[in-house]
């Protein structure tokens, strides 16, 4: 019965939202993902409804809140008769494209044969994606009914060419995918528009007088469509927010992160929250906690960090290693339903940018009470682990804990302690050995993990070096050395111990899955490894990471490592949040969480709850039924702002790598091929850089693109460019716009 009830205040939610379009039953079991085997109950909470009054259902079998609703009592209005008149001018417009529209030939009683989600193509064109089928739907300029990216969209098929890929045609949007445009303002004098940054929008919005916010010419802007348009008329909309003036420093970057719907700016009630809660450590605080204020905890992190959440110890017992993870306990400071909670939830994640950080928590925390700061008593969840010689895990202890930071250490001095660096041995004189017993057991966990059959995919990563005027100066790798392997080793047991422990205790909770790859990917790449001379052992349908890690591991020092590492990683799957123990394929293990960074990631802070709840004894009956209830969309949620962040960070990464490299337009650069598609082949760089040479660019042939071991060939020369080929190009040109860099090939721009 509350299931049924809270399914009818969910619809009536949806039912209320200002961006529902009345739809069919079908329809609206396809946007809100009903399983088949849910669908007689949801028709009958639909039914439920109409019985009710609270729904009803149109003629053409649409559902929808009834209209004839009470009216309001008009009130006088106050305002100027200027203003009151140019709102009714608008509103007359407004108006009257509607009436236009219904006059239209209506699409609403045709059958649709598909409903899904409409991806855009900047050349007008577009594709429909369907859940559940492989492959999409092509929709031509002329057929995309105005449909924008990530709309839902009904559609009929129509027949393409033969052989060709499936076409189809939108006849009605069920829904539209956004609401808000990130873009440049044009002031036009008695109107404005704007132009979306995104490529995916391909109309400009029309702002009519008084809705810019008094934006000029040049401004980036956030705006908010009120309509989308059709045939005759522009989608119409009005600003919310001035990001600034185009040119100004950070701007590029905001209207990015704007764009992804990723907010920056903390609410007052959210800001004030945190600095009540910020409190010194007390004596209250610390009741019930085990104080190990005397044992030695190090934090190792990058120089600029400034969020370490994260401390480590180790002592040895006889031949026995044990090793403490020490992580900030934020639940402490931000309560279940709390507006920092809530907050954090919207935002999941923190997100990672060239020039700046977006918390998951305010400063005052996540810089401050929620950070362990060097010599400072700090409330912990302490991870206490104890390993023998081989690197297996003896016994464990969860607690919570009242820590002390000895030193704030980095990644460089930590591994010059390990190297034997004198100068570091003698600062850090206290800890050295500690770090020597550190590096030990590093070596033992990870050899162990590679035993069983944990993949490493160590790309090298770039560090885009910005100025305070926003522009980039320079590309530089980052460098992992063995002391990041050394945190990462030990993070990854803390991961391990506590996934297993409250597994085995049946106890809700939220796991990081990795799934293993589809048998059809696995049997692509097991293809394109027998063209380049290699070969894939193990059965394809169920494969064991081990034979990866050993395929993999094969490769060392050749010239196609890097290439088929890429290969190898796009064949896996997304890792992603569930309430499953399903396991992680990459890492080769049963029982992996994120319980480690809860000052960045809402999972690790809910997992602490959780944890809290069983060592405080308040883990009953109805803790357990409200774990049940909130975790499942909890895990959903945070997977998919995880992905929205990664996103995020890569387009701003894209940016600055265009904008750096727009001031060698004509140099001639060293690169290898690193992807090959029908329209061209993908170079990169030496310093990571990647940029496109079109198939149009190359003179000397026809080339075809051969899918099966992924290689241009030409039709008259014969010549072949594969993969991890060394190639020598010439930029030709980038476009900030679209975050794109074109090179050609060296031998060809004399054409």
């Amino acid at each position: 019965m509350k299931d049924f009830d809270k399914q009818r205040h969910f619809l009536m939610d949806v039912f209320k939202s200002p961006a529902y379009i009345p739809m069919k039953k079908k329809d609206l079991e396809i946007l809100l993902d009903v399983e088949k085997d849910k669908r007689a109950e949801f028709a009958e909470v639909l039914q439920d409804l109409v019985d009710d009054g609270q729904v009803e259902i149109t003629k053409r079998g649409k559902y929808q809140i009834p209209e004839n609703r009470p009216k309001f009592i008009k009130t006088k209005d106050h305002r100027s008769k200027k203003a009151t008149k140019a709102e009714t001018a608008t509103k007359k417009q407004s108006l009257n494209q509607v009436a236009k529209r219904a006059n239209r030939p209506s699409n609403d009683n045709i059958e649709p044969d598909i409903i899904g989600r409409f991806i855009s193509h900047k050349d007008g064109f577009g594709f429909i994606e369907v859940e559940g089928q492989e492959e999409d739907y092509f929709v031509g300029r002329d057929n995309t009914g105005f449909a924008m990216q990530d709309d839902i969209v009904a559609a009929v098929l129509t027949f393409g060419a033969s052989g060709k890929r499936q076409e189809a045609r939108v006849i009605r949007i069920i829904t539209h995918g956004f609401s808000d445009v990130v873009g440049t303002y044009e002031d036009s004098g008695t109107f404005g528009f704007v132009v979306a940054d995104s490529q995916k929008m391909l109309r400009d919005i029309f702002i009519p007088s008084g809705k810019s916010m008094g934006a000029v010419s040049g401004h980036k802007v956030v705006c908010h469509i009120d309509d989308y348009g059709d045939d005759d008329h522009k989608p119409e909309g009005h600003i919310t927010e001035i990001l600034g003036h185009k040119n100004d420093p950070g701007v590029d970057i905001l209207s990015i992160v704007k764009a992804f719907g990723i907010t920056t700016e903390f609410p007052d009630k959210v800001i004030k929250q945190a600095s009540t809660v910020a409190k010194p450590v007390s004596e209250a605080d610390m009741a019930g906690r085990n104080d190990i204020r005397d044992l030695c905890v190090v934090t190792i992190d990058g120089e600029d960090t400034k969020d370490i959440d994260d401390g480590v110890s180790l002592v040895m017992d006889g031949d026995n290693y044990v090793l403490g993870v020490h992580i900030a306990d934020v639940t402490n400071y931000v309560q279940e339903s709390s507006a920092l909670d809530v907050e954090a939830l919207k935002r999941g994640t923190s997100v990672y940018l060239a020039d700046r950080v977006i918390p998951m928590l305010p400063h005052t925390l996540s810089n401050g009470m929620c950070s362990l700061n060097e010599g400072e008593d700090r409330l912990a969840l302490s991870c206490i682990m104890t390993f023998d010689k081989k690197g297996n895990l003896v016994d464990h202890e969860i607690c919570e804990s009242v820590i002390h930071s000895n030193h704030r250490m980095t990644y460089t001095s930590v591994y010059a302690i390990m190297t034997g660096d004198a100068e570091e041995r003698e600062k850090y004189a206290d800890v050295a050995e500690m770090i020597d017993n550190m590096a030990e057991l590093s070596k033992i966990l990870r050899a162990k993990r590679k035993k069983r059959g944990s993949i490493d995919f160590d790309f090298p990563e770039t560090h885009i070096l910005i100025d305070e005027n926003g522009k980039v100066i320079g590309l530089a790798p980052y460098e992992r050395n063995d002391a990041h392997k050394l945190i990462e080793d030990f993070m990854l047991a803390a991961n391990e111990t506590v996934a297993e422990h409250f597994n085995l205790m049946e106890s809700p909770f939220v796991y990081r899955v990795h799934g293993a790859p589809e048998p059809e990917k696995i049997q692509s790449l097991g293809k394109f490894l027998g063209a380049c001379g290699y070969s894939l052992k193990g059965n394809k349908e169920s494969i064991h990471p081990k034979e990866i890690q050993k395929m993999l591991d094969s490769l060392k020092g050749h010239e196609d490592e890097a290439v088929i590492t890429k290969m190898t990683l796009r064949s896996m799957q997304q890792a992603r949040y569930d309430t499953e123990c399903k396991g992680h394929f990459g890492l080769a293990a049963k029982y992996y969480c994120h319980f480690t960074s809860p000052i960045r990631r809402y999972p690790d802070l809910q997992i602490h709850r959780i944890i809290k709840d069983h060592l405080r004894g308040r883990m009953n009956e109805r803790k357990i039924s409200h774990y049940e209830s909130i975790l499942p969309q909890v895990a959903l949620d945070t997977s998919k702002l995880e992905r929205r962040a990664e996103d995020c960070e890569r387009e701003v990464d894209k940016l600055k790598m265009v904008q750096y490299m727009k001031e060698f337009i004509g140099q001639t650069f060293q690169g290898s091929i690193s992807s090959i598609t029908g329209w061209g082949m993908y170079v990169e760089l030496e310093n990571t850089v990647e940029g496109l040479v079109h198939v149009s660019t190359l003179y000397d042939d026809h080339y075809e693109f051969i899918e099966e071991n992924l290689t241009l060939v030409g039709e008259c020369t014969g010549r072949i460019f594969k993969l991890g080929q060394p190639v020598t190009v010439v930029l030709d040109s980038v476009d900030e716009q679209a975050r794109t860099i074109d090179f050609i090939l060296e031998e060809f721009q004399r054409f």
